[in-house]
């Protein structure tokens, strides 16, 4: 859920360099307002390969760039010191931090020019991130339940924490029910069971276990998304 300026955004990143360079060009080309750019995932680079990997793709390419770090689907770890370094390039503006960690958010801060924006890539912890200085969250809930995830976020940035956490009560079952199983294969399911989209996955992802699709449908009717 970026907020200001970066509304249409793009993920490019990948494990070879050069393709990242390569479809972060083409986000560009189609007039992508910034890119997302996951950590390499399998090949596990070093901090300093990680450094050169995005220093590369922000001198390749002049867009708006956000750091993606998600070490439980990428066995890599941008590390606070190396994310200070990356933050020196000006068009490095931000990360999806989704470690899990929100004790991340002040140490990245401490590093940081205040300028460079922190979110995180866990819903679960989207109040408590925002309430330790971030300003947001690239989330996988708001796909189903858009107007409270920002009314939620917009109460933890004005520094009301009770009714950000009261939102977050109702949004609870949806942070837990969405990753049943490997996202996005509950909130592609979501999406369908409210008439969004078209029924169906792209493979290697498989369509969410019929044993899952009641407990699915009793977060959305939580959160107030569904009626039937």
């Amino acid at each position: 859920m970026l907020q200001g300026e970066y509304q249409s955004s793009s993920g490019t990143g990948a494990n070879s360099t050069s393709e990242a360079i390569e479809l972060t060009e083409y986000a560009k080309q189609l007039n992508a307002d910034a890119v997302l750019l996951v950590t390499p995932y399998y090949n596990k680079p070093t901090q300093e390969g990680l450094y050169l990997h995005f220093k590369a793709i922000a001198e390749a390419v002049d867009i708006p760039q956000i750091l993606y770090n998600v070490p439980s689907r990428t066995a890599c770890d941008l590390l606070p010191g190396t994310v200070a370094r990356l933050s020196k390039i000006d068009n490095i503006i931000g990360i999806k931090e989704a470690t899990g960690d929100v004790s991340r958010v002040k140490e990245i801060q401490s590093l940081c020019a205040d300028n460079f924006e922190l979110y995180t890539g866990e819903d679960a912890n989207t109040v408590d991130f925002i309430l330790a200085g971030g300003q947001g969250v690239i989330s996988v809930t708001a796909n189903v339940a858009p107007a409270a995830m920002h009314n939620m976020c917009q109460a933890a940035l004005d520094g009301n924490e009770s009714e950000a956490r009261a939102i977050n009560e109702t949004l609870a079952p949806l942070h837990q029910k969405l990753f049943v199983e490997s996202n996005p294969i509950p909130v592609k399911w979501a999406l369908n069971e409210m008439g969004l989209i078209p029924p169906g996955i792209r493979l290697p992802m498989t369509v969410l276990s019929e044993q899952h699709h009641e407990a699915v449908r009793e977060a959305l009717r939580a959160a107030g998304v569904l009626n039937h």
